[in-house]
Order: C-alpha cells, then structure tokens, then sequence
C-alpha cells in the first residue's frame, strides 16, 4: 500500500511503474512514401532493370527526437533464392526527409551518406529485375538512428542491421510491386 502511495504521488513528477504497470516510451512515428508510386502499388518501370534501372524518389515525415542519421534497405523477400538486397543506404543526414529519384550509385553521396553493397554485387540501387511469373514485392525500409553507424562504404545489409541493434528509434516501411 504504501509503495502504491509513494508512485501514486512521483508518478505525477517523474513516473513510477511497478510490476502490473509497463513504461510507455513516447510515440515514435516515421512515415515513408514515395511521388512514384503507393503503398503496396505497383513500381514504374523506369525503376527497374526494363526500365531506367533509377531509384525512386523517396519521402518521409521528420525523424524522431534523438535521431543522428538514417538508414535505408529495400529487399525482395520474393526473391526465388531468399530475400535479394536491391539497396542499402546508411548515415543518411537526420535532418534528411527525402532522397531524390536516381539517387547516384557512388559509395559516398555529397551528403555524407555512404551506400552498401547490394546483392548484384554492386554499390547503390539495383532496380528490380525478377523472373518472369508472379508479382515480386520490394520493400523500403527506413530507419532513424540514434548514431551515425562506424561502417565503410560497401558494407554489406548484414552488416548494417548488425549495427543498428539497439539503435532504432523508429522505423517504416513502404512496399511496392513489380511483376514482368
């Protein structure tokens, strides 16, 4: 009762949880989208091997309170070989809310963002290029991060999620589609 008393009375100053209770962080929301094309809509083809083979333009709400860079990975979890790494993109400015179509395939963007290796074996974006048949999908997954990550250029998405563990302040993800 008295322990019931004391959170009872700081939790009005500083909060106070026991056993039944849990701590509630703030709402964290990161939002990302693009001009090019909806969430779970179909990717233009001036995004993909038959077409252009550019990145799309990307948009996202501010990041988080905390926030000291992101990180983006867009995969194909449909791939017929397992999930295929189409572009991985970390140390993205924090105060970044969007990243233009065609992104440059360099390792080190002017921005200070660094590109890792995707799985054609290739710095920066690799556009869709799935096999004939059934829809794949590709997902856009954008990260804040509450430090800039201690990787070179090239570092493989493994490497990236590794470090980010128990660095993510808020993630989303935007997912198209691309069917040939």
């Amino acid at each position: 009762m008295l322990i019931s008393l004391v959170c009872l009375g700081t939790s009005l100053l500083a909060g106070c949880t026991t056993k039944d209770q849990t701590s509630v962080a703030p709402e964290t929301v990161l939002v990302v989208s693009s001009p090019a094309f909806e969430e779970g809509g179909q990717l233009p083809e001036e995004y993909t091997c038959d077409g252009s083979d550019i990145s799309p333009p990307l948009n996202w709400s501010e990041p988080p309170a905390g926030t000291r860079s992101l990180a983006l990975i867009m995969d194909d979890p449909d791939a017929p070989g397992g999930v295929f790494t189409h572009w991985v993109i970390f140390n993205l400015p924090a105060g970044s809310t969007q990243l233009p179509a065609a992104v440059p395939t360099d390792p080190e963007l002017s921005s200070g963002a660094l590109q890792g290796n995707n799985d054609f074996g290739r710095i920066g974006y690799g556009g869709p290029c799935p096999p004939s048949g059934s829809p794949h999908r590709y997902r856009f997954t954008l990260y804040a991060v509450d430090e800039v990550l201690e990787l070179s250029p090239g570092a493989a998405k493994g490497q990236v999620l590794q470090a980010l563990e128990g660095h993510i302040l808020a993630q989303d993800q935007l997912t198209g589609s691309y069917q040939r």
